[in-house]
């Protein structure tokens, strides 16, 4: 598994991280993160040794649960990896059955909620853009490539998939550009330099304001701009950095105060612009960041 997909999903904003298998076409998760949630515990050691205590219980039942649990590596806070505790997918729905009350319910229905949902569809096929040719086509830091994106993330899902909307939208109270001048808005953003770390943010915060389709800004924008930063400055954002709450407040304040977000964005930067694995943890934060509370 030296090639392995790495995919981190949230519930309760816990990271729930996951291994794909190839050879046997399944996720592994991790049943120390899913322990942590199930227990709400944030200690490292007290989760763990709940861990150790319940599989020895389990093992004394002759549970078959232990016997299904596999070791693999997964990346730790310090940079390593480490062998720790997987289990797949009917083994959490097995593991979660062992922890009483309500939480555990709704983890298991969290759990099973099927990917054929249009947001997971489409985030299947972002997780498939990082491995296809047309990645290194996609033009970058113009609103034609911001297009490309959203076609490839969407086409299918939305009838609208990289058409520039026609419709008036407003979010939260915020009214995005007027329809009818998005056209000349978007000319004036292609125009924008994208030479440093500022101008890269304010073109960003500005393609954002215009907010050009219907659907699917964030996700296609979060993209278009770790390309402009891998082109211009050879790097990207580490999104894992930023906690979905920070993210959303910078970008409401981005149009009066884009000091927050840059200082946000700057300190997430990575020189990891080639790395597979940081391109879909950045998939899995990126989504994350649109689920509804």
């Amino acid at each position: 598994m030296s090639n392995t997909k790495i995919s981190i999903r949230f519930f309760d904003d816990r990271e729930v991280r996951a291994l794909w298998d190839e050879q046997n076409t399944k996720w592994w998760f991790s049943v120390l993160d899913i322990v942590a949630v199930l227990t709400d515990q944030n200690d490292y050691t007290k989760t763990r040794n709940y861990w150790k205590y319940l599989k020895a219980k389990l093992k004394k039942e002759k549970n078959e649960l232990v016997s299904a649990t596999t070791q693999l590596k997964l990346l730790a806070n310090d940079g390593k990896r480490y062998l720790t505790d997987m289990l797949d997918y009917n083994g959490i729905i097995a593991l979660g059955k062992e922890f009483p009350g309500k939480k555990a319910n709704r983890f298991i229905e969290w759990f099973t909620y099927s990917d054929e949902s249009i947001d997971g569809k489409s985030k299947t096929k972002a997780y498939a853009l990082h491995e296809s040719s047309f990645f290194d086509s996609l033009e970058v830091g113009t609103t034609r490539g911001l297009q490309q994106i959203h076609a490839y993330l969407f086409g299918g899902l939305y009838d609208f998939a990289g058409q520039i909307r026609q419709k008036y939208i407003s979010k939260g109270g915020f009214q995005f550009a007027v329809s009818r001048f998005l056209g000349n808005t978007l000319k004036q953003i292609d125009a924008m330099p994208e030479n440093t770390f500022d101008e890269i943010v304010n073109k960003y915060v500005e393609m954002n304001i215009a907010h050009p389709f219907l659907e699917g800004n964030g996700r296609s924008t979060r993209i278009w701009l770790d390309l402009i930063l891998k082109k211009r400055l050879k790097r990207c954002v580490d999104w894992s950095k930023i906690s979905k709450q920070d993210y959303m407040n910078a970008m409401m304040l981005s149009p009066t105060k884009s000091n927050i977000l840059k200082t946000l964005l700057n300190n997430a930067l990575t020189a990891k612009i080639n790395d597979r694995e940081m391109f879909m943890k950045g998939i899995d934060y990126s989504y994350y960041y649109e689920e509804n509370e």
